[in-house]
């Protein structure tokens, strides 16, 4: 039961609660001039991954969301971005044994995410190396993956 309450917290916190803030933000800003939604995805939700899929899926969840969202107020002019971070040196990943090459600063992350809202991109990956790197993990055959521990 505690795994079930932890798993839902997860889900709350990661994909319902903020697609719920954002439906709400969304309708007042409709029609404001330059107006921007970013959501704060994660390359987490691009591969279902047997360490956090619970986290992996709630990501999932919100990076649709976050696209129907773009698509449902293209017209509107309210741009929505998604930013998909990888690994950030936050208080989440203290103590993981993470690589300094695709590890992020927290600063480099809002530079780069305001950058991207200048030039009002629709999908942005912090560290940009992130990309190539999902693009690999996307293609990799299910019966292989399941064999890794990623």
């Amino acid at each position: 039961a505690a795994h079930d309450e932890i798993a839902a917290r997860v889900m709350d916190s990661n994909y319902a609660g903020p697609a719920r803030y954002l439906l709400a933000a969304a309708r007042r800003m409709a029609n404001v001039p330059d107006g921007c939604i970013i959501g704060i995805s994660s390359v987490a939700g691009e591969r279902g991954r047997a360490s956090n899929f619970i986290y992996g899926s709630a990501k999932a969840g919100f990076t649709a969301f976050l696209s129907g969202l773009r698509n449902a107020h293209a017209k509107t002019g309210l741009h929505v971005m998604t930013v998909k971070p990888g690994f950030v040196r936050t208080q989440m990943t203290a103590g993981m044994k993470l690589s300094p090459v695709m590890t992020a600063e927290p600063e480099q992350v809002a530079d780069a995410i305001l950058k991207a809202q200048d030039k009002k991109a629709d999908v942005i990956y912090t560290l940009g190396r992130w990309r190539l790197v999902m693009a690999i993990i996307r293609a990799i055959p299910e019966p292989i993956f399941k064999k890794l521990s990623l």
